[in-house]
């Protein structure tokens, strides 16, 4: 969490007080009462407004991290034996804009996701306000079972934005919220569309190892198997290793590898 801290940075509390204001204006507030949140989030400031919306405000600084990071990501689909396929950002506006695009396309085939309300620009902040769903949590906040029961939906879901050409390039356990026994998705990346075939596989690549660590190897591919035939699951272990390497996933990849490769050798 330090280092999440430091690569973040602090947005100086004036400028956070600007976006404030100008959220109490746009939305016709007399005062707005705002929440910061310690998330587990490498890429903006988030707080909460009024109880009302979940706001994002992403600094030059987060943008220049997306980019590190995005550089990083595409060296590691290199290692895997393709070219890379993550897309920067020019700056916090561009990074605030796409993820209300991409909330709003994830809503629009279907899928649950928190309402996008608007981004804009705020003394060169990037800020995008979504709703604010207070009784969401993230997937590994579960017990076993649950998450377990939930794995299934969680792959299906990943097929659905597949079949819409939507790539979601961030899946893990902190993207999937729960609300209710039913899954949110979240914090979708730019993922460039002329490497689709692979991006897709990464997502599931992706998918797999932030279920592995909480329902184990085989329920997690009997859980993918459910969405996705032994045939794109290989194509995905592929990737399987150079996800392992990120710091926000954690996983058994060789027991991941082991049981895809049982049940595609299955007759």
């Amino acid at each position: 969490m330090e280092l999440r801290r430091l690569l973040r940075g602090r947005v100086e509390w004036p400028r956070l007080e600007a976006v404030a204001r100008e959220i109490r204006d746009r939305y016709g507030r007399e005062e707005v009462s705002v929440r910061f949140l310690d998330a587990d989030n490498w890429l903006s400031t988030p707080m909460v407004v009024d109880d009302r919306w979940f706001v994002k405000v992403i600094s030059k600084r987060n943008s220049v991290v997306h980019g590190l990071f995005t550089t990083g990501r595409n060296l590691g689909a290199f290692s895997s034996g393709t070219e890379g396929f993550f897309e920067r950002f020019e700056d916090p506006v561009e990074m605030a804009e796409h993820e209300l695009e991409a909330t709003t396309r994830m809503r629009d085939i279907g899928l649950n996701a928190p309402e996008p309300v608007e981004a804009f620009e705020v003394d060169g902040l990037g800020v995008v306000v979504l709703e604010y769903l207070p009784e969401l949590r993230t997937l590994n906040d579960l017990d076993t079972a649950s998450e377990a029961d939930l794995a299934p939906a969680v792959f299906a879901a990943l097929r659905t934005m597949h079949h819409h050409d939507l790539l979601h390039g961030d899946l893990r356990a902190e993207n999937v919220l729960i609300l209710d026994e039913e899954i949110y998705f979240i914090d979708a990346t730019s993922v460039s569309d002329s490497r689709a075939t692979d991006a897709k596989s990464y997502d599931i690549a992706c998918a797999l190892g932030a279920l592995e660590p909480l329902i184990g190897g085989k329920r997690t591919v009997d859980a993918a198997l459910s969405a996705f035939s032994p045939a794109e699951l290989l194509t995905a272990a592929r990737f399987l290793d150079f996800v392992n390497i990120r710091p926000d996933h954690g996983f058994d990849a060789a027991v991941l590898h082991g049981e895809i490769e049982k049940r595609a050798s299955s007759p």
